[in-house]
């Protein structure tokens, strides 16, 4: 599913604009970078409370489809500035981890 009719199914907030939306094929849920940057599949959406700089490097290397920040985190200029760059997506929800999780298996 592409990660804007998700993002829509989810009422997930777009933090960014990227005009390439790619295909969602899974979800990984994890705070750790070293455990996504291994363990994250290409395409996955990765649900995270991170919050700084990091997340966009580890994002483009594990090839996420877009990242979501759960439970209201916010995004600073330089993280935003910094995923449209690189053409990472980032979404926001006030719902926690798990039960972004949830809704996500509903649909992927």
């Amino acid at each position: 599913m592409n990660q804007n009719d998700l993002a829509n199914k989810l009422g997930l907030l777009p933090v960014n604009n990227i005009e390439d939306k790619k295909d969602v094929t899974g979800c990984y849920v994890g705070d750790l970078l070293s455990f996504v940057m291994g363990r994250a599949n290409p395409g996955d959406l990765w649900i995270t409370v991170m919050n700084n700089i990091n997340i966009v490097a580890v994002g483009v290397m594990a090839d996420v489809s877009c990242i979501v920040l759960c439970e209201d985190v916010n995004a600073d200029d330089d993280v935003i500035q910094r995923a449209t760059e690189k053409g990472i997506m980032i979404y926001k929800s006030p719902l926690t981890a798990f039960e972004l999780s949830k809704e996500i298996g509903k649909y992927i």
